[in-house]
């Protein structure tokens, strides 16, 4: 699958460039996988394979490197990874908290061979870690270098939440442990950083918020203004990842009761699905389809930027019903970029991206069959000039040139405060 927050990483990497910045992003676990230019290192740090047989299979770790580095290779790590895609959060607690001990656990060894070429290597100015989850390599890193370490919080919540105990309290405990390491922490929408910094136990003082950075949609994607009577037809659309906690079974649900009352609307579903949710969905989508027929349509994995924004395209609105309080939300500026405005929960970032894009709609989440109702008072986003307009306000803000510059001045402000 497409990672929502292995894109943001790269598109911010190349924000910074276009900025001035001298920067790399080093992939970890696995190679990162983007629809845009990738920007990543081609070698692997802490490969998945490794760090799991490190936890699992006796005496791994003690192995030479020269006998396990073969299973970095990013071609070996992409084939045995595809294994993993219906692997849960709530399956992974004790390689978790293996990997969160850092160099007192399993993967000391993989940890100190990234920490050596961080430390002696590279020897950067600063470091900015995309998630504190990978918090285990702090303690080590902070032995041998001295600069400026940033950490992105973007989503870890979501994954120690879905861990079961005794796993998910032992994680945050070591994550709270290792976070005092850091001198500043990222995020992009203020209500994350009231959540986070309440979560880890984190003083609100040492957080800054930043905006997320996206690239100018493909030629043949963006909105083009058009002559005569537009259709009084209405597409709605789910793109995001197949799963319970994006909404997907919610959007499911409202298409099943709102269909039927509008036979105008069409509705389309589409992303990854992973396996775990794949019998659930086919069974629950075969259901809504017998009931309204071709007014729902499942779209699949777009498998390119092209056709992703095609897709967007072909929407009034998206639509992303998500149950839990989403700290990002790149999916509304994808769909922003095409033109398309956002039907949302009012929770988490999406009230924030709704007021800086100054399109779309909300609805309250607690109140019953709120969605079905919100569905009903759609209109269908026929105004080409309207389109343009929110496609140019999303370039303005959350354009990788302004985004860039954004970031770029908020970790200077760390260097120097820490200096």
């Amino acid at each position: 699958m497409f990672c929502g927050s292995c894109m943001q990483d790269n598109t911010q990497v190349r924000s910074l460039r276009a900025a001035g910045a001298d920067a790399l992003l080093l992939p970890t676990y696995t190679p990162v996988r983007v629809d845009e230019e990738n920007v990543s290192g081609q070698r692997v740090f802490m490969g998945g394979i490794n760090v799991y047989l490190d936890s699992r299979l006796p005496g791994w770790r003690y192995l030479p490197s020269a006998l396990k580095r073969w299973l970095d290779k990013p071609g070996v790590v992409r084939l045995l990874s595809r294994l993993s895609s219906s692997t849960s959060a709530a399956q992974l607690g004790p390689l978790t908290v293996d990997l969160l001990n850092g160099d007192l656990g399993p993967q000391k060894s993989e940890i100190a061979e990234l920490v050596r070429y961080l430390a002696e290597d590279l020897r950067p100015e600063v470091i900015l870690f995309s998630n504190a989850l990978l918090s285990g390599v702090v303690p080590s890193l902070r032995k041998h270098w001295k600069g400026t370490l940033i950490c992105m919080l973007q989503g870890d919540d979501v994954f120690l939440e879905d861990l079961p105990e005794p796993w998910k309290s032992r994680s945050l405990e070591l994550i709270r442990r290792n976070c005092s390491d850091f001198d500043l922490f990222l995020t992009h929408s203020d209500y994350y950083t009231d959540f986070m910094s309440r979560y880890l136990s984190l003083p609100k003082e040492r957080f800054r918020r930043v905006q997320l950075a996206i690239e100018e949609a493909p030629v043949a994607a963006r909105p083009v203004l058009a002559n005569g009577p537009q259709s009084a037809s209405i597409t709605v659309g789910y793109f995001a990842r197949i799963c319970p906690e994006k909404g997907a079974f919610t959007f499911l649900d409202a298409a099943e009761a709102i269909l039927p009352l509008r036979p105008e609307m069409r509705m389309i579903i589409a992303g990854f699905l992973p396996g775990q949710h794949e019998k659930r969905f086919r069974q629950r989508y075969l259901e809504v389809v017998q009931k309204v027929g071709d007014q729902f349509r499942w779209a699949g994995s777009p498998p390119n930027r092209n056709e992703k924004f095609q897709l967007l395209k072909s929407f009034d609105w998206l639509c992303v019903p998500t149950e839990y309080r989403e700290p990002k939300g790149l999916y509304v500026l994808e769909a922003a970029l095409a033109g398309v405005p956002s039907l949302l929960p009012a929770h988490g970032a999406f009230p924030e991206r709704i007021h800086e894009l100054q399109a779309g709609a909300l609805y309250d989440p607690a109140k019953p069959h709120a969605l079905q109702t919100a569905l009903r008072k759609l209109l269908p986003s026929s105004d080409p000039e309207q389109q343009q307009r929110l496609q140019q306000r999303c370039l303005n803000v959350f354009g990788m040139r302004p985004a860039g510059h954004l970031m770029l001045q908020t970790i200077e402000a760390a260097v120097h405060s820490v200096k």
